[in-house]
C-alpha cells in the first residue's frame, strides 16, 4: 500500500510526503540529502515493507516541498519533521537520515527524544567540519551565477565514484531539478551547525553507515558518535556520498541486519 501526500505548515509552506508499507507496522522514517528527494530511497522500499511502514519526505526546497521563505536552521528543518510526525501520529520510529538528514534528525530528536527509537546516521554528521563557510559559499554562488546543471556536473561525479552512466545521469537530473533557492537555504545551514548536544537524547541503538569512498566521512561518523553506548558502523565499499543509492544491495543487508537485530525495540503504530 502507497500513498503520497503533503502536510500544510504553520508558516504556509508544505511537505511532501510518501508512505509505503502496511497499516500497523512498526515506522521507519527517512529524510533526504541536500540536491535529492524522497526517490533517494526507492531501492530501500521493497526489503523495508516486508516488515515496516515507511514513511519518507522531501526536505524544504527540495523535491515536492515548498521553497523556504527565509533562511532556515536545522532547529527549523528538525521542527519540520517533528511537525510530520505528529500529524501522522507517529509515536515511534526507526529514523534513518541521509547526509544533511542527519542533523534534521538530532535536531528533532533534542525536541521529541520519544519518539525516536533507534537513529540510522547516512553519511552524515551532528557537527560541521570547521571552514565549510567558505565551500558552500562558493558552492552558492556557482549556483546562482551558472545554475543547476553546473553544480550537478561538479558534484555527482564526486558523490557517485565509479557509477555507472546510467546512475550518474539519474542522479544529475535529480540535483538539476532542485530549486537554487532551496540548495542556497540548505547549505546556508550546512555551511556551520552543531546538533552534538541532541546525541545525549537518544535513548536506543545508533547505525552508522558511511560510502567508503567518501573522503573523511566514514573517519568523521566514528569520531562523532563512537561515544554512543549502543553504536555499531559499517562502510559500503566502492560508494561514494550516497551509498543506499549506489550500492543499495550491500546497503539493504547493513540496514535490514541493524533492524532485525534491534527488533524488540519496534513498537507498532
Amino acid at each position: 500500500m502507497t500513498h503520497s501526500n503533503s502536510l500544510l505548515l504553520p508558516d504556509g509552506g508544505r511537505l511532501n510526503f510518501r508512505i509505503d508499507g502496511a497499516e500497523g507496522a512498526p515506522w521507519v522514517v527517512m529524510s533526504n540529502s541536500l540536491l535529492t528527494d524522497l526517490s533517494i530511497w526507492d531501492a530501500q522500499i521493497a526489503p523495508l515493507t516486508k516488515r515496516f511502514r515507511v514513511l519518507r519526505y522531501d526536505q524544504r526546497g527540495h523535491g515536492g516541498s515548498s521553497l523556504p521563505k527565509g533562511p532556515m536552521s536545522f532547529a527549523d528543518y528538525g521542527n519540520d519533521l517533528n511537525l510530520l510526525l505528529a500529524d501522522q501520529a507517529i509515536k515511534r520510529c526507526i529514523f534513518v537520515g541521509l547526509s544533511m538528514g542527519v542533523p534534521t534528525g538530532l535536531a528533532a530528536l533534542a525536541k521529541a527524544p520519544e519518539r525516536f527509537a533507534a537513529f540510522v546516521a547516512v553519511d552524515g554528521v551532528a557537527k560541521s567540519a570547521p571552514g565549510r563557510e567558505v565551500f558552500w559559499a562558493e558552492r552558492r554562488e556557482t549556483a546562482r551565477n551558472k545554475g543547476m546543471v553546473e553544480i550537478a556536473k561538479t558534484t555527482v561525479p564526486r558523490w557517485l565514484p565509479g557509477a555507472t552512466d546510467a546512475m550518474i545521469a539519474s542522479l544529475q537530473d535529480m540535483v538539476t531539478r532542485t530549486p537554487v533557492e532551496g540548495f542556497v537555504v540548505a547549505t546556508s545551514a550546512l555551511a556551520s551547525y552543531d546538533h552534538v548536544e541532541g546525541l545525549q537524547h537518544l535513548n536506543g541503538p545508533f547505525l552508522g553507515i558511511s560510502g567508503a569512498e567518501d573522503g573523511a566521512m566514514p573517519d568523521a561518523v566514528r569520531r562523532q558518535f563512537g561515544d554512543l553506548n549502543d553504536a555499531r558502523f559499517a562502510d559500503i565499499p566502492r560508494a561514494g556520498h550516497l551509498p543506499n543509492f549506489q550500492r543499495s544491495d550491500a546497503f539493504n543487508d547493513v540496514l535490514m541486519t541493524f533492524l532485525s537485530d534491534n527488533s524488540h525495540i519496534m513498537e507498532a503504530r
